[in-house]
Parts: C-alpha cells; structure tokens; sequence
C-alpha cells in the first residue's frame, strides 16, 4: 500500500512539475520588445525622445519613449560602459541630462530560473520514460502471471453454509459426508486400508443446490476450500489453461488436507477429439492435465475434487473412470417433503403467517428445484411489502407461484370482449375435460387473467409426484390439451390461433407415445429414431433415421389415430356436458378466476332440501 502510494506522490509531482514549466513557457515566451539598433538609440537621444534606459544584467538596453508606450531593446558591445558608447556615437552629457538611466541589479535567482526552464521539461520527459518502462514491466509480469490459477481460497475457519442449509437432498448429504468424516479422521479410514474416492461428481438439474452442496462440504470440514469455474481455466493464450490446473493443485497439495471444487467442469471436460474438425483444441490440453493431476495424487495427500455439471453425458469416459471422478452423487428434483424442507430453510427467519400451509405449497411447486423455492419466497415477501403488510400469508405466496410459473398478471392490458370470451371458453373447454376424465389431473385453478405471454392459464394439481406415465394418463393429457380448440368449434363454429401451443404439445405427446414408449400395438415396442447430438456443441441437432420410409409412414398414421381418438373424445365430453361448459365460461367473464373449491361447486348437483318453517306470529 506505501509503494502504491509513493507512486502516486510521484506522478502528482510530475504533474505539478509539468504544469509550472507550461507557466514558466508561456511567460518566458511572452511577447518580446522590438529590437532597436544603437546608432538609431544615438539619434534618439538627442532628439530628446528617450525617457528612460534601464541597464540589464545581460548587457541588453531596455529603452522608454516619452511618446509611446512600447520599449525597445538596443545591444550593447559587452564590457563598454553605457556613457562611453553614447559619447561615441556623438551623443553628449547635456542630451543625456534629459535621459534616466537605471542599471538593474544582478539577481542570484535569475540564472537558476533560466536554468529551471531548462532542466524541468528534461527531468519531465524522463519522470514520464520511467513510468512507461515500469508500466511495461508490469505488465509484462501480468502477462507472465496468465499461468496462475484463478481459484478462490476459503479457509474454512468461519463457515457461512453447513449440512443444515441443505434441504431435500439427504442421501447426498450422506454421500458426501464420508468425504467430510474423511478430512477430519483420514486415520480411521487408511487403518481399514480405505481409500476415499480422489473425485466426486455432483449431477443433476440447474437450480438443485450442486454448488451449496460444495459450500456445505466445505463449511462443514473446516478446511481450505478451493473453488473455481471450469470456464476459467481457459484463456486466449495457449496453454495458459494447462498451467492453472497445475498451478491449483499445487496449491492444493501445499495446503492439505484440502477441496478442490470444479463448477461447471463440463465447460473443459467434454469428450476430446469433439471440436469442430476434431482437431486437438486449448481446451483438450486443459483435460489431459486435470486427467494426470487427478491420477497422480498420493494416497496421503488428502486432496479431495469435487466437480458439478448438469451435462454428465458428454464428459470424457477417462474423466469418469474409477481413480478420478469414481462417485457419482445425483442432485435430482426433491419430491413434495424434499420441497417442504427446502421451504423451511428458506423460511427461515422471515414473518411468515401462522396460517400458511406448507404442505399445500410444496404439493403445488411439482418441477420446482431449489432455486425456484428461494425465488418464489422473495417474490412473496416483495409482494406483501408492496401490499404493505407485516408478514407474508398464504395469498402473496400463492400468486409468487404462477408469477414464477408465468410471469406477472397483465391486468392492464386491454382485451376486447369478443376475445375475452372466446378465452374463457377456450380455458373452460380445458378445465372441463381435465375434471371429467378420471385419469387427468384435478383442476387447481382456471383463470382468464392475461399472465406472461398466455391470455389464460388453467392449472393443473397432481395428486401426488408422478415418475411414471400409463397410457391412460398419456391419452388424458391429449384430450386435456385439445379440450380448449374444440371447445371454440362447439360454441363459435371457429377456431382460433390460440390453440397453437396445444397442437405441439399433443403432437409432441402422441409422437413420443409411438416412437419412445412404445405405446402403439400397430408399431410395437421398439424405439424409432436416434438423437444426433454435437458433443462439443452440447446439444441435438437432429434426429437420426433407422427406419424406412414405410415405416415412417405407419408412424405418421398412428400418430395421427392417437390424435383423433383424443379429440373424438374431447368433443364427446364437451357436447354432452355443454351446460357445464357455459356455466363455467359464464363465472370466468363475471369473477375471471375460479379455484379449486369454487370449481368444483360447479358440478355438486345435489340441492340441498328445503327447510319448513313455522310462520313467525306478527
């Protein structure tokens, strides 16, 4: 910090120093005086126009007029006396009777000032040459420091996150705790003849908690904690990217017992020989060094990799083979009690009313990982302090949910009634064909409100967490999906461009039905068709085909057949049930939201009898 700022003192100084030079220029440079020759200075004495002849200490004659106001400067012979000269030159001692001389006294500052002019703009140039010289010094030794890892080192000392910020994962928690009971008591381990595995690979979906995982790791065994991206081991410059995994793990071992974590190692592990060319790429360099590092640990290091990706499918087979990554400890989305947890740890220390059912919103968020948790509890929380409340209740956090679903509602926008009517028909014909077929999921909510990019949304409450999918199931879901455009056709004899996203959900559904799940009697149970994918993209980019052009024909009907059998379905539901359909699109236009209660009040057809009651006497 002194050097830095002894470095600063001195390019200040230059800066000052450059600034009075300018001045001392400008002033030394001003206009000069016109330069008169002696003899005519002669003339002008005697013609009595001279007032005034100040002597310099240079032997320059700055000359005065009684008639004007602009001097001159006349040159003297060095060594000749002024009078001497004068007399001369036919001037006598009565025309110099008329003339006051001055001689200017010698100044010891004078020389140094000349001097200072001089010498200031040299030590400038050379203040400004050292700098640049140092400039490139650094920068050459930034440059020579591309090499150097990029890790961020935590001590571990003070841990921010343990086991116990970890929810809906408990199996990895006691994967991972063998890692942690390793770094703390590596002894009782190696007197068994145990070895802890070199690498753990954390899998699983964006958003499930692989990096808090690491943290927890970290936090909990208490000791130095590297952490860097995958992504930042590679630089424009070859073989930087080499240098820094060596240069990480040499750090690490200097520091055991130790974690090195990876996040998103699958930006430098992917498959080598994938590049575009397969040609052999800084990034494959990169691979091949992590690959002889991980190999070459001791059994006494007690350096221990973790790594997180949510792509384990296109990482390099040797990067995955027993001594390297030899654990695999999958991060998968928490079931209904892995969410409640995930919400009482995100819950945690915030007002939240006593009246909030946790159980009812961890069944509503099913898909939902761990990130969309802690995201819809803020959102909740902005809404109630946006509502002016004291703590967050059951309705600001059941509208963060379709927020997060969704995006926010779009009251504002202006829809005409024609449009809004066709949409609660279109929502309706949805709802009612999900309630009426035993095998659809319960309908949670119908709404006409415009949210997101939808004009209206009908939701959709599973039971419970579904893994598997029957045919049954399947076929309900087509017939949920279309149940919006037949229900346009029923009531207005048209159809609208509202039902696009519906048609590519059907005909994905029944496409995978026939090609993936073997679902087709006609086709049998085999799988049609094969992903080409990019290893070094990371993505499909088409679909491979193993089958004839008769076969894909075959497909394309019992595709279709899957789709008319659903829609025949659908209409039936729809035309026998037409009151329901009105009655339900009628509430929508009046209160544009229905919930799960006031939904199914629709359908209790059972009147409740009517109660006599003795007149009352006046």
């Amino acid at each position: 910090m002194r050097s830095t700022f002894f470095k600063n003192s001195l390019i200040y100084i230059l800066i000052i120093a450059a600034i009075v030079t300018l001045v001392m220029s400008v002033f030394s440079n001003r206009a000069q005086p016109q330069e008169l020759d002696i003899s005519t200075l002669a003339t002008q004495i005697q013609q009595q126009k001279v007032k005034k002849i100040t002597v310099k200490t240079n032997g320059d004659l700055l000359v005065t007029y009684f008639d004007q106001p602009e001097e001159q400067v006349a040159r003297k012979e060095p060594g000749v006396p002024l009078f001497d000269m004068m007399t001369g030159l036919g001037v006598t001692p009565s025309d110099l009777a008329h003339v006051t001389i001055v001689v200017e006294p010698e100044s010891p500052w004078t020389d140094w000032g000349s001097l200072a002019i001089t010498i200031l703009p040299l030590i400038l140039i050379g203040g400004l040459l050292y700098f640049m010289v140092r400039q490139a010094q650094g920068s050459n030794s930034q440059a020579m420091s591309f090499g150097k890892s990029r890790a961020r080192m935590f001590t571990g000392d003070k841990p921010t996150v343990t086991f116990d910020d970890v929810a809906g994962a408990d199996e990895a928690k006691e994967e991972l705790n063998e890692v942690v009971e390793f770094l703390r008591e590596p002894e009782k381990f190696i007197s068994l003849g145990a070895r802890i595995p070199k690498g753990v690979l954390m899998v699983g979906p964006p958003g499930c908690g692989k990096t808090l995982m690491a943290k927890a790791v970290s936090g909990e065994a208490g000791v130095p904690f590297f952490s860097i991206s995958g992504s930042e081991f590679v630089e424009m410059f070859v073989g930087v990217g080499a240098s820094r995994v060596r240069d990480l793990f040499e750090q690490a071992k200097r520091n055991s017992p130790c974690i090195i974590f990876v996040d998103e190692i699958d930006a430098v592990g992917r498959h080598r020989g994938a590049g575009l060319g397969g040609s052999h790429d800084e990034r494959e360099q990169t691979l091949n060094q992590i690959l002889v590092e991980m190999d070459g640990f001791d059994t006494d290091t007690n350096v221990i990799v973790i790594a997180a990706t949510n792509r384990p499918d296109i990482l390099d087979p040797a990067l995955l083979r027993p001594g390297r990554f030899d654990r695999r400890v999958v991060l998968d989305r928490p079931d209904w009690l892995g969410r409640r947890q995930i919400l009482d740890v995100h819950m945690r220390g915030k007002p939240i009313s006593p009246k909030v059912d946790r159980d009812t919103l961890a069944k509503r968020t099913i898909g939902f990982v761990g990130a969309d948790l802690e995201n819809l509890v803020n959102e909740a929380a902005i809404l109630a302090a946006r509502r002016n409340k004291k703590e967050i209740g059951m309705a600001e956090l059941e509208e963060a949910i379709e927020k997060v679903q969704l995006g926010p509602e779009r009251r504002s926008r202006v829809v005409p009634e024609e449009e809004k009517k066709v949409v609660a028909y279109h929502e309706a014909g949805h709802a009612l064909v999900g309630h009426l077929l035993p095998k659809a999921d319960p309908v949670q909510k119908v709404t006409i409100v415009p949210r997101g990019m939808a004009g209206g949304v009908t939701w959709f409450l599973p039971e419970d967490d579904r893994t598997l999918m029957d045919e049954e199931y399947l076929e309900a879901q087509l017939a949920v999906a279309l149940g919006g455009r037949v229900a346009e056709e029923v009531v207005f004899g048209d159809i609208t461009t509202g039902a696009s996203a519906d048609l590519q959900s059907v005909t994905n559904t029944a496409r995978a039905m026939v090609t993936q799940y073997g679902m087709s009697k006609q086709m049998g149970p085999v799988i049609y068709g094969e992903k080409d994918e990019l290893i070094f993209l990371g993505r499909e980019i088409n679909e491979q085909r193993n089958y004839s052009d008769a076969t894909a024909e075959e497909i394309d009907r019992e595709v279709k057949r899957l789709v008319d059998k659903a829609y025949a379905t659908t209409k039936r539901l729809i035309t026998e049930h037409r009151d329901k359909l009105d009655t339900i699109a009628q509430r929508l236009l009046e209160e544009e939201s229905l919930d799960a209660a006031e939904f199914a009040a629709i359908f209790q057809t059972e009147e409740p009898p009517a109660v006599e009651t003795e007149p009352v006497p006046a």
